[in-house]
């Protein structure tokens, strides 16, 4: 993977067929990486497989490499890498690791309700 695909910002597409709860809301994600590790790049690619699923064209993606700019983890305390944050729609949420087990990220992102 190149660091253009990875480094910096990625929208959703237009609208799909396959939406989340609530039509309407904007997705705001962080993802916090450490440079182009293979975890890191897993979970990228994870995030940008669930996004395109679950709701297309209404996501936007902030890809922060801390390699590079290690004062941001503060914001957002992180303590592990990767880890997405979702800023929007609130309350804030946070998943560690690279997004592998997607039931597990659904329920994190309040996508899909916890299993009984």
């Amino acid at each position: 993977m190149s660091n253009e695909s990875m480094n910096g910002m990625a929208s959703g597409a237009p609208p799909g067929e396959n939406a989340a709860a609530n039509p309407t809301d904007k997705w705001e994600l962080r993802l916090y990486t450490a440079g182009q590790t293979p975890k890191s790049v897993l979970a990228f690619n994870n995030l940008k497989r669930i996004c395109e699923q679950y709701m297309p064209g209404r996501y936007h993606i902030e890809v922060v490499d801390l390699m590079q700019n290690p004062r941001l983890a503060k914001e957002d305390q992180i303590v592990a890498i990767p880890t997405l944050v979702r800023k929007l729609p609130e309350p804030l949420r946070k998943i560690i690791g690279d997004l592998s087990d997607t039931e597990r990220t659904l329920v994190g992102l309040q996508l899909r309700p916890r299993g009984p």
